[in-house]
């Protein structure tokens, strides 16, 4: 068994601001396992505030023993190792735990999500996300997405309403929110869940500090719609925690290192009664058919990665009437020129 990795910058196609921080490039470690014939890809997405960059997913994968690993995999004890290299690097895990379920499912000639029991007639439409911007290209977003049935949208600031009102003079199409812990007081966020409400909001990512579970605790119990823990709910050991602070839960692969940990996520998430979003990073096809053999299992999807990127190294995957079509190749069913 042979592992290899190239480093690489994902050029995003607009400027990507959230709440705290803009950026126009993401750094990835794209990485294959090879065996017995057969490459298996996987890929580590590393946005700044997450902690990783190229420097940290070559440190962490210097000390990866791939000789450790044999088939059929043990995706249990395999997640277990790599977190007993070193703490956190979640993406780079992910992107190991990824390559091994493409090289897993090409090995039986099954598509993970046939692997994971997932059924492609349940995969719900997926957002496209849209982040805080000029009203002007706030228009321009939106025209770009008039493919997609749902439009994520970015707040967290005092233009809020502003950037709402801009989308709805332009579409009528049903709104996801991450206010990415941009809300500090408790009253206005409360005022705010109705607002939105009436404007065709479903949904709140992670409103308040992800520090502070009794205010989201508060706003949750009160809100009219969904209130969804995002960057508070990072692996398996935090979904128990989520019980009684959200509504539900969001889910993304390069927060939970891969996908055999987010597939343990989305069982605990239904047995505790949370509902689930499957998000992503800025992210290739790779990582996006990643996530997408879980997403029928889940209540949102929000996987629009490749369509905020210039210069996807893969294929894009199938994508009608605001959902993304599975394919019946083996693994993970992408397709890319690399050797």
């Amino acid at each position: 068994m042979e592992l290899t990795y190239q480093l690489f910058e994902l050029q995003l196609k607009h400027a990507f601001t959230i709440a705290k921080f803009s950026r126009t490039t993401t750094p990835v470690t794209l990485v294959q396992v090879k065996h017995e014939g057969f490459t298996g890809y996987g890929e580590a997405s590393m946005v700044p505030y997450m902690g990783e960059s190229h420097q940290s997913a070559t440190e962490f994968l210097s000390k990866v023993d791939i000789g450790r690993f044999s088939y059929p995999f043990d995706f249990g004890s395999i997640i277990s190792y790599l977190d007993s290299i070193a703490p956190g690097n979640p993406a780079v895990k992910a992107a190991i735990d990824i390559a091994l379920h493409d090289l897993d499912g090409k090995i039986k000639g099954q598509p993970c999500w046939q692997l994971f029991g997932s059924n492609p007639a349940l995969m719900p439409v997926t957002s496209f996300t849209i982040g805080i911007d000029t009203p002007e290209m706030i228009i321009k977003k939106v025209k770009e997405a008039e493919d997609f049935k749902v439009i994520k949208v970015k707040l967290g600031r005092d233009t809020d309403k502003e950037l709402i009102s801009t989308i709805r003079s332009v579409t009528d199409v049903p709104l996801y929110v991450d206010a990415n812990q941009g809300w500090t007081d408790l009253q206005q966020s409360l005022d705010m869940t109705y607002w939105l409400q009436e404007q065709g909001v479903q949904l709140i990512e992670q409103p308040m500090l992800k520090t502070d579970p009794d205010s989201n605790a508060w706003l949750t119990e009160r809100s009219p719609i969904p209130i969804i823990g995002d960057e508070a709910v990072q692996r398996f050991e935090d979904v128990e925690k989520a019980k009684g602070v959200y509504s539900g839960i969001n889910i993304k692969l390069m927060k939970s290192g891969g996908m055999y940990e987010a597939k343990r996520m989305i069982n605990k998430a239904r047995e505790l009664g949370l509902q689930i979003m499957i998000g992503c990073m800025t992210e290739t096809s790779c990582a996006a058919l990643a996530g997408l053999a879980l997403a029928p299992q889940c209540d949102w999807v929000d996987l629009d990665g490749p369509f905020l990127v210039s210069n996807n190294p893969y294929q894009m995957p199938g994508f009608a009437d605001g959902k993304y079509i599975l394919n019946n190749d083996p693994g993970l069913g992408i397709h890319t020129n690399f050797n």
